[in-house]
């Protein structure tokens, strides 16, 4: 096997708990959140899982399409939190 091939590997079974440790976490922190919060969360979320959806997308894609969407929405976040 290649190096890149096993490195691929090693990703993807560090991938599947590492996203059931996110939700375990941020389930956790949803009842201490503020409404305003959790809708933003909500709304990015839901844009990225709509986003998935979309199999014949590669993965690169949907990340691109996060990022230019949210770019701008993630700086008045940092400067409302300052």
């Amino acid at each position: 096997m290649s190096d890149s091939a096993e490195l691929k590997k090693i990703l993807i079974s560090q991938l599947g708990p590492t996203h059931e440790r996110f939700a375990v976490l941020m389930e956790a922190r949803m009842e201490s959140a503020e409404i305003e919060d959790l809708e933003r969360y909500f709304g990015i979320l839901s844009t990225l899982v709509a986003k998935l959806e979309n199999e014949t997308k590669p993965l690169r894609d949907v990340m691109r399409e996060m990022a230019a969407e949210y770019a701008a929405a993630v700086l008045l976040e940092l400067n409302r939190r300052a």
